[in-house]
């Protein structure tokens, strides 16, 4: 599976590990005709599948192939609330649950740190398993929303009172600008749009993995990436990448859509989603942090 998230790697709508070509044009028979194919997939991924060999096996014309079993996007939009749900909820009994004044906030930390590791392990599982396992995506959110929601209450009661809720509210409103950006025609995720993504993705992830080996081995802050002016801007950076992630899950949506994926694909979407907004969330969460420290 192809990666198109900075930290984790997930495989794009297809049963043989490819993506959906980007600007081709739906055909549920034969290789997608368009005008330029994705760097990882030759023509439409979907041709193969049994469903667009049923089609033509029946004479259904290839523009309109029939949609019984394939993914649509209420299926997409029910499981991203079931995973975000989940994770919300998680959250917000971590935040209840788990104080963290003094006397208690390094065993709060630690079990929110110990969530994050679990939550990380099951969705590399999830990433490079052929199929989606609801129950796995379902458990890697759970996971994961005990970890923010200990980050979330340390930075809202002992940094800045109302972090989590701006940071919501930022990410909210990237995921909305991207949206309507995206709808509208403003972003073409193209074959460009995708190289120039992964490289700056590539890079980022490869500075703060320097920065973390320069803390953990030097001490400190390491190289100064995460915190002070320097951490602000390396944030808004995280938060750009978070946005160009958007596009490329909001295209991988289409495209699976278009080209007939298997309905069960809809778990991936909302995978794929998830992992994004946490990402951008967390980089929100991280700016305000920055912010209000420095005060």
């Amino acid at each position: 599976m192809r990666s198109r998230n900075p930290v984790f790697s997930r495989r794009g709508f297809s049963r043989d590990n490819g993506y959906a070509g980007f600007n081709t044009a739906p055909q549920a028979g034969g290789p997608a005709v368009g005008t330029q194919a994705n760097p990882y997939a030759g023509g439409n991924p979907y041709a193969q599948n049994p469903y667009a060999q049923q089609d033509l096996q029946y004479g259904a014309p290839p523009q309109a192939p029939a949609t019984t079993g394939r993914m649509t996007m209420d299926d997409v939009v029910l499981r991203t609330a079931s995973t975000l749900g989940t994770l919300i909820v998680t959250a917000a009994l971590a935040w209840a649950l788990l104080p963290v004044d003094d006397a208690n906030i390094n065993r709060s930390y630690g079990i929110g740190v110990g969530a994050a590791l679990v939550g990380m392990v099951l969705a590399l599982v999830q990433s490079f398993k052929r199929k989606a396992t609801p129950a796995l995506i379902l458990s890697y959110a759970a996971f994961e929303g005990v970890f923010l929601g200990v980050v979330s209450s340390v930075v809202d009661n002992r940094i800045a009172s109302g972090a989590a809720m701006q940071a919501v509210i930022g990410t909210m409103a990237v995921f909305a600008g991207v949206l309507v950006a995206y709808k509208a025609g403003w972003i073409r995720v193209n074959r460009r749009f995708y190289g120039f993504v992964m490289a700056a993705a590539l890079g980022f992830v490869l500075l703060m993995v320097v920065n973390l080996l320069f803390a953990v081995f030097g001490g400190g802050d390491g190289l100064g990436f995460r915190s002070g002016p320097l951490g602000v801007f390396f944030g808004i950076v995280g938060v750009l990448l978070g946005a160009c992630f958007l596009a490329l899950d909001f295209k991988q949506v289409e495209d699976g859509i278009a080209y007939g994926a298997p309905k069960e694909e809809a778990w991936l979407a909302a995978f794929g989603l998830t992992l994004t907004l946490v990402w951008i969330y967390m980089e929100f969460l991280r700016i305000i942090a920055i912010l209000n420290s420095n005060d």
